[in-house]
């Protein structure tokens, strides 16, 4: 398999379990493990049985603190919530807050976004998930919480669960030894789920007079913001075992202990 198969929650967008991806020598991805999603604001454990059924123990939450603020997680009974913000401080730049200025002023944030600027800011995002400190700081917690031996089910998500999720998966699926074949499948993978999600408030930028272009931009899963990302790990660290090391400052028990925890033998 070659992405994160899709949980039909009733109350959670974009879930995935990485679970069941195919890494090289005939191994894949443990399942029941690593889970993507959306952001849980709407959560109902009780009302959504498949969701339930994870087991979810630990919730890695990627956004700002404005986003939380606006939409809090609803964490299920017996988790922890982890807050590891990747665009905290002054790192932080664009994707978040066009986001958050798309949807309270379209026609503002259509005028700010025109002549491709959504497009250069997700970019920039996507460079400053690798180098910004905030974003090492969230992405080295991040995956401490996944190599954690006897830690059971973690999810981890932004808002779409398509930016800053999207890249810590392909982090992950790096590290675990994962082509970048597989890594740019997976990343592409939620674009459908995305859309679909959206599509409700795409509409309504539209009819507000919201630019299409830049409301594509934001919205859409786009491999030349994966590429950025890749592009800045390669400029800074070469790749991700030397980024992990000297970027994240992981140590080798660490490591080991993720790949022994998530990789699942032929």
């Amino acid at each position: 398999m070659q992405h994160s198969h899709p949980v039909e929650s009733a109350t959670v967008a974009n879930l995935r379990d990485l679970g069941g991806i195919d890494l090289p020598g005939g191994a894949r991805v443990r399942p029941g493990l690593a889970f993507r999603s959306g952001q849980l604001d709407r959560l109902d454990p009780a009302g959504d049985p498949l969701f339930a059924a994870l087991g979810v123990r630990t919730v890695v939450d990627l956004r700002t603190a404005a986003e939380r603020a606006a939409f809090p997680d609803r964490v299920p009974g017996g988790a922890h919530l982890l807050v590891a913000d990747v665009l905290a401080g002054p790192e932080g730049s664009g994707a978040a807050g066009a986001l958050a200025a798309a949807l309270a002023d379209p026609v503002a944030a259509g005028r700010a976004l025109a002549g491709g600027r959504a497009a250069a800011a997700l970019r920039e995002d996507y460079r400053a998930f690798v180098a910004s400190p905030a974003a090492r700081r969230a992405y080295r917690q991040l995956l401490t919480v996944l190599a954690h031996r006897g830690g059971g089910p973690v999810l981890f998500h932004c808002t779409a669960g398509k930016d800053r999720t999207g890249w810590g998966a392909s982090l992950l699926l790096l590290l675990l030894g994962a082509d970048e074949a597989t890594v740019r499948t997976e990343y592409l993978s939620v674009g459908p789920a995305v859309h679909e999600h959206y599509a409700p408030l795409l509409a309504r930028f539209a009819a507000a007079g919201g630019d299409p272009a830049a409301a594509d931009a934001l919205f859409s899963v786009r491999g030349e913001y994966l590429d950025a990302a890749l592009e800045a790990l390669a400029e800074h660290w070469r790749d991700a075992e030397g980024y992990a090391r000297a970027g994240l400052g992981l140590k080798d028990e660490t490591l080991e202990s993720l790949r022994e925890r998530l990789v699942e033998a032929a």
